[in-house]
């Protein structure tokens, strides 16, 4: 890499943050069970303390997306919970509801054909927004499971007019600072239909919804003969690329750790964005986060190894030269322009991504420092003996 490349990488890496999630560093795994560690977080304060660590030797993690019924107790002080957060170096980042989990929603949530469970569904997003409001987050992240597992068994079109009138609603409390990310997934839990399959059918209901609502790309969310990159250019030129969920999968959703499958996808989108900010001249405004089960690697470890790829695929990305690139695509020369995406991905950045840890004074390798500390072997000590002391009898099935 010559100078001007390396400053390129060295910009890019000062802008780029990426949001990890509380969930991840808990005993989560698949709908068939889960692998349990010791060193996994018990409650709240601990995937706070944990992210701590994980922002201290990347440098690019400051905020954590919390669960709201996974994270929030009855008793639970919103302020003390944030004030825990900042003494770890963390801020309380994107409120994710849940829609999914109690037992009402077994045929939907905002799209049920029930009145009486839409209106719950809406007063559980009503306090998500003024916790929002409360933390000075920014987001309200939105998952719905909502779907039907026979042919005739719904009227698809009617839930997608509940659907739209609730976020309506929704949106009509949240405050101009705040954004609504609607999330799309092709299938799974429902086996039929599901209300938010794709980007196109989230498209709809954001721009339906108003401005304050954008869509949420979740990277595993799509078949695997998807084209992403495609999806997040569109998004882009509509103006409606709201944030990411990253992780990485093999054939559908399986929450893998990111750029473990395929980083040249990854890769592939972050050149998107970084084209599109070169032919705009304005900055994309969008949420970078994690959301991956980390069922059998280390949840710590695990979210670091995808922090670093995130900034080695993001560093290659900002070594394409897009006005190059532009002529060579005006000129329909398409090995030239492959050429010169593939020569990008195959530059070795890793020295770049530690001259600029230096100068943020982290250590030039995150996860070696992690290990040299043992935190997580402290912690996975603490952390057994008190789920002896609390009387958590540790299980891994569902079932």
């Amino acid at each position: 890499m010559n100078t001007p490349e390396i400053a390129r990488v060295l910009s890019a890496l000062d802008r780029f943050t990426l949001e990890t999630p509380s969930w991840g560093y808990s005993d989560t795994g698949t709908r068939f069970g889960k692998f349990l560690q010791d060193a996994a977080a018990i409650d709240v304060y601990d995937k706070f303390a944990d992210a701590g660590q994980v922002h201290a030797v990347t440098g690019c993690c400051p905020t954590v997306a919390v669960h709201v019924l996974w994270d929030f107790q009855p008793d639970t002080r919103p302020g003390e919970l944030a004030q825990f957060a900042s003494k770890h170096g963390v801020r309380i980042g994107a409120i994710n509801p849940n829609l999914f989990q109690d037992q009402i929603y077994k045929y939907g949530s905002l799209c049920h054909q029930d009145d009486s469970v839409r209106v719950q569904a809406i007063q559980h997003m009503r306090e998500s927004v003024e916790l929002g409001k409360a933390l000075a987050s920014r987001y309200i992240s939105l998952w719905l499971a909502d779907g039907s597992n026979y042919p005739g068994q719904a009227n698809i079109r009617r839930r997608k007019q509940f659907l739209i009138e609730a976020l309506r609603e929704v949106a009509d409390l949240m405050s101009q600072k705040q954004t609504l990310l609607v999330e799309y997934k092709p299938f799974e839990p429902a086996f039929y239909h599901t209300d938010l399959a794709d980007w196109g059918m989230a498209y709809i209901v954001a721009k339906a919804v108003g401005p304050k609502a954008k869509v949420l790309v979740d990277t595993g969310h799509h078949y695997a003969a998807q084209n992403i990159e495609q999806i997040v250019a569109w998004l882009l030129a509509e103006e409606m690329l709201g944030g990411f969920h990253f992780n990485d999968r093999r054939y559908a959703d399986d929450d893998l750790t990111l750029g473990s499958i395929d980083p040249y996808q990854v890769f592939r989108i972050f050149h998107e964005i970084g084209f599109y900010e070169w032919e705009t001249q304005k900055q994309a405004d969008i949420a970078y986060m994690i959301d991956q089960s980390h069922n059998d690697k280390s949840k710590i470890e695990a979210t670091i190894q995808t922090v670093m790829t995130a900034q080695e695929l993001i560093a290659k990305a900002a070594l394409v030269d897009y006005e190059t690139l532009n002529r060579l695509q005006t000129q329909n020369q398409q090995i030239d322009a492959e050429e010169l995406l593939r020569d990008a991905f195959s530059t070795d950045v890793r020295p770049a991504v530690i001259e600029w840890r230096k100068k943020k004074n982290l250590p030039e390798n995150p996860l070696r420092a992690f290990r040299e500390s043992g935190y997580e072997q402290r912690v996975a000590q603490e952390r057994k003996q008190r789920r002896v002391e609390l009387g958590i009898k540790p299980t891994g099935s569902y079932a």
